[in-house]
């Protein structure tokens, strides 16, 4: 046991419950069978004991029931609802201007809302810790997922004018446009980060208040998968009703295989990410957007000459499915691959310790 706590005595003292201690152990790959050779029952006994051998100038030793559960604020509440309320401020501009006026306002609306949304990220449930996510990886995440709401916004309709010659122009938004533009789930999708923020926090409040609860790490894993998926399920009701509100606002269609299998995605992504695993989100997210830019990469090369078998697979799917076939199976294929990861590593305590294990 004194090996043991010399070991990792900066975890034991770093610790201000022995949760923390638990989770860190856990992380480190102790399992309640290693517990066992310290003729402790599970990792919380083993922990435990070692936050008792700790030094601690006389505090007194926090009690299960103390475990710090993430607080709401009024700022990241504030924070995930200015991306739905200015979202929907530039579609209005949108659709009262035209021309070089228009050009204007999408230009410094896409401009806005990424600035908020970014703000949104970095307060709250959303927010990763500092100094978790190196530049390259975080930076790379976010130009995928720009890369795939831009295809949600103007995708489907480019699949739709290649076939026919196009694009003859870029598109204007305006209801006649061969080359149509998804505005619905583009705004459900901004009006779902609060719902994104408000799940991600009753999985981090609910994880914490199983941590007290459990007798083992198996028994935790055991509770903490039905939060995972119900807290999942929940937002993509919440998503599904602000595609249909959307949907019947602005008179489109919602597309909800393309906007529910990329909201899905984005939230599974943004949870590893909050939750100290990183690298996985990004070569997924990034595989995701990759493949919807092959499909017109592809039928655009199929028109030079001796190159039509290029465009075969992607007109075959989308001829058979329709074009929304192509981003529900990019990124639905992504979102399961994610969820699959995330219900082997969310799971887990150490997913969830204050200051968790960075990949």
């Amino acid at each position: 046991m004194k090996a043991l706590l010399h070991r990792h005595r900066d975890l034991c003292e770093r610790a201000v419950d022995p949760l923390e201690i638990a989770a860190g152990l856990e992380a480190l790959g102790i399992t309640d069978r290693t517990a066992a050779r310290f003729r402790h029952r599970d990792v919380f006994s083993l922990a435990e004991e070692l936050y008792a051998r700790v030094p601690r100038d006389g505090a007194s030793r926090p009690h299960h029931e103390s475990v710090r559960v993430p607080r709401l604020g009024a700022d990241w509440i504030l924070l995930t609802l200015l991306p739905g309320a200015l979202g929907a401020a530039v579609l209005t501009g949108l659709r009262l201007t035209d021309g070089q006026v228009r050009l204007a306002v999408a230009l410094g609306g896409l401009l806005a809302v990424g600035l908020v949304v970014r703000a949104a990220l970095r307060r709250g449930p959303l927010a990763a810790e500092p100094g978790t996510s190196p530049w390259r990886t975080g930076t790379a995440a976010r130009a995928w997922t720009v890369c795939l709401l831009g295809y949600a916004l103007l995708g489907d309709g480019l699949l739709r004018v290649i076939p026919a010659g196009g694009p003859d122009a870029l598109p204007t938004g305006a209801p006649d446009d061969p080359w149509t533009v998804a505005f619905a789930p583009v705004l459900a999708l901004t009006l779902a980060c609060a719902p994104a923020a408000w799940c991600a926090h009753l999985l981090a409040a609910g994880a914490r208040r199983r941590l007290v609860g459990s007798h083992g790490l198996e028994d935790f894993t055991s509770a903490a998968r039905p939060l995972l998926l119900g807290t999942f399920a929940l937002f993509l009701g919440a998503l599904t009703a602000l595609l249909a509100l959307c949907g019947a606002a602005l008179h489109e269609d919602a597309h909800y295989p393309q906007a529910l299998t990329l909201g899905a995605l984005l939230l599974l992504a943004r949870l590893l990410t909050v939750h100290h695993h990183r690298h996985a989100p990004a070569l997924v997210i990034g595989a995701a957007a990759a493949t919807e830019a092959a499909a017109p990469a592809l039928l655009l090369a199929g028109r030079l000459p001796g190159c039509a078998f290029l465009a075969a697979p992607v007109r075959t799917l989308v001829d058979a499915w329709g074009t929304a076939s192509v981003p529900a199976l990019a990124c639905g294929t992504a979102a399961l691959t994610l969820l699959v990861h995330a219900l082997r590593t969310l799971t887990r305590a150490s997913a969830h310790a204050p200051t968790g294990v960075p990949e």
